[in-house]
């Protein structure tokens, strides 16, 4: 049993991105669901999809896109961002608020993250939004992780 599956999430990204991978499969959550959202808006990720993997006749793996989070075995496919000559757009993506010590900030007490090349992502009342939505909207929560 994994008791920190947001850290598995940002492992798998970190890996995937490391050895250029166009996309990363992972199991689906809805907080996860959420990050991979926020990651998307704010142009870390060009896509993602909730699906599962099926085999064919052949037994080759294919993936079939459902929305519905209560079946078993359902995967989030995360399609990964690079530039023009291959170079990574997410360049360092790291856990802040950890189960064993949780990290909670105000609206007045985010900071940016990289002069405001990249974001934080926090978990709010209002649900998962980036720093810059939770200063907009005055909101604060939980630091989930940090990305640029």
């Amino acid at each position: 049993m994994m008791t920190d599956t947001l850290a598995d999430m940002l492992t798998r990204i970190r890996n995937g991105n490391r050895i250029e991978r166009p996309t990363v499969d992972m199991p689906a959550t809805r907080l996860k669901i959420s990050v991979a959202q926020v990651l998307k808006d704010e142009g870390f990720i060009l896509d993602y999809q909730v699906g599962r993997v099926d085999r064919d006749e052949q037994n080759h793996p294919h993936f079939v896109q459902e929305s519905d989070l209560s079946k078993p075995k359902m995967v989030l496919r995360v399609s990964l961002k690079y530039g023009p000559e291959g170079e990574r757009v997410i360049r360092h993506i790291s856990r802040v608020s950890k189960p064993g010590c949780r990290k909670y900030v105000r609206s007045s007490e985010i900071r940016p993250v990289l002069d405001g090349l990249g974001i934080s992502v926090l978990s709010t009342n209002k649900g998962v939004v980036s720093d810059r939505q939770a200063k907009a909207q005055r909101l604060g929560g939980e630091l989930l992780c940090t990305v640029w």
